[in-house]
Order: structure tokens, then sequence, then C-alpha cells
């Protein structure tokens, strides 16, 4: 299984119980395909979206996609990557993503560099990185963190001279978890 991100857009905003509605309406196509959703992150103002899902392979995760009916035009395979130490406790207080693009491919070692170098900025604004996903064609990084607000995590990334294409607040929309299942 590999992780597999939708990246959205609307000009309406969307509301975090039609997301969860629409994935669970989904989930028929998901099971078909072995699609796992993982979480999805809603934008507090609503237009954008980032859907976390795990499945066989990015063309497995496209033909469920599509069969669900979703717009697959921004979808990719990659990694995630999480903080030292980091709980599942820890990833529910997920509140800002920094997304990150970039010319030429990059890795994530030089990256995580630059942020290990600039974390003084982080503490000094009060901003906890949680997790990384990242795209295999080494393009593409959205970077999840906990902060008093979005402002804080676009003052910190400035001040560590991260490379930043938007920063945004969001909110988290995950599964529910059944009682039976393992946790």
């Amino acid at each position: 299984m590999i992780d597999v991100i939708l990246e959205r857009g609307f000009d309406r905003p969307l509301a975090s119980q039609l997301v969860r509605s629409l994935t669970e309406a989904a989930q028929p196509c998901f099971d078909l395909h072995r699609i796992q959703w993982q979480e999805s992150l809603l934008a507090r103002d609503g237009r954008r979206l980032v859907c976390h899902f795990l499945a066989p392979d990015v063309e497995s995760a496209r033909i469920g996609l599509r069969h669900a009916g979703a717009d697959i035009s921004s979808l990719w395979g990659g990694s995630v990557h999480d903080a030292p130490g980091l709980k599942a406790t820890d990833l529910i207080a997920a509140n800002v993503m920094v997304e990150r693009r970039f010319a030429a491919a990059v890795t994530f070692e030089a990256i995580q560099a630059l942020e290990d170098a600039g974390s003084a900025c982080l503490d000094n604004h009060q901003v906890r990185f949680l997790r990384t996903l990242f795209s295999l064609d080494r393009q593409r990084m959205l970077c999840l963190y906990h902060a008093p607000d979005a402002e804080s995590v676009r003052l910190a990334q400035h001040q560590a001279g991260m490379p930043v294409t938007h920063v945004w607040a969001f909110q988290r929309i995950a599964p529910v978890m059944d009682s039976t299942q393992p946790l």
C-alpha cells in the first residue's frame, strides 16, 4: 500500500459535513479498489481540500476515485514522514498546512535540514512540525503543523528561510473509528 494524496480547490466553500458524507458515500468504490481513507484536511474557508488515502498503487486510487465522482486532476503518490516521537494524539492537533512546490526535484533530507536549521524560528512562534507528505516525483510537499494560527507558521517559515507556496489553516475530518476496530 502507498500513500496517495488528492488536492482540490473550490470556488464555493465546502462544509466539513459534506466532505464526510461524500467520502462515506464513496466507500463502496473505495472497497472495490482497496482504497483506505485516512483523513481529509479542509481549509478553514472551505475552499481547499487535501485528502489522504492508502491504496495498492496510484492507478487503483485514480480509478476508484474517478468512479466515486471525484476530480482527480491533482492526485499523486507520496510518502509520509512524521516528526520524531510523534503520537497519534499529537497529529490530531495539526491545524496549519504549508504547501511547498519545487521547479526541480528535491530530496526530503535537504528540506528537512533547512527546517532543522530554522527550528528556533518555529519555537519562537510556538509552531510545532508534525508531518510531511512528500510526492514521489519530489516536487511537492505538504507539511502539517500545530500552531496558534496560520500567520505564526507563515512568519516562522519566512524567518527560517523555508520555501513556501501557500500556508493555510485547516480542520481535520477523519473516519469514525468503530469500537470493534483495533487502535
